[in-house]
């Protein structure tokens, strides 16, 4: 990720939360101008062209405003990225804005990774334990399948890595048997 774009969020961050914005609002207008952003390969060649005036490009975002609907705080995070020439780094400006905006709210993502498919008593169960790991904090889970790790589960929580796999407890007896020879 390019070092510049947690600047920006977090000045658009500070915006939101200074303004009171509604989070879940903003978060679908930002989602709507990026798979505009994503389905349109003319867009975004228009956007990053540097021979195209940042004037034009402004007209232009204000024409394609008034179909998506976008609060002026967010049109004008995108209007200032384009004046700086960023804007071909608006996903990673997003995703460290959604990323910050988590953090504020005391909310932690959570990878689990589990070799086979949960039933919703056994996630619940897992979350439950997950949560006390993060300190009672909510978390945000992403469930992702691996039967590489043979069962078990592995649970990333920031750069914290839990791995209860019987991959990493095989791997950790391998460990053990090699280093007392």
């Amino acid at each position: 990720m390019a070092a510049f774009a947690a600047r920006y969020a977090t000045a658009f961050l500070d915006v939101v939360t200074s303004a009171r914005l509604d989070t879940a609002a903003i978060d679908r207008q930002l989602s709507d101008f990026l798979a505009t952003w994503d389905g349109s390969a003319e867009l975004r060649s228009f956007f990053t062209n540097p021979a195209i005036a940042a004037k034009q490009k402004v007209a232009f975002l204000d024409t394609l405003n008034a179909k998506l609907g976008m609060r002026k705080e967010l049109r004008n995070l995108i209007a200032v990225l384009s004046d700086h020439g960023r804007i071909g780094h608006v996903k990673e400006v997003a995703e460290s804005y959604r990323r910050q905006l988590q953090e504020r709210q005391g909310i932690r993502p959570a990878e689990i990774v589990t070799a086979r498919e949960l039933s919703a008593a056994e996630r619940e169960m897992l979350l439950a334990g997950i949560a006390k790991l993060a300190d009672g904090g909510h978390i945000e889970p992403v469930f992702k399948l691996d039967k590489s790790i043979l069962g078990g589960t592995v649970v990333r929580i920031g750069s914290t890595i839990y791995d209860g796999s019987v991959r990493g407890r095989l791997q950790r007896l391998k460990e053990l048997l090699v280093s007392d020879q």
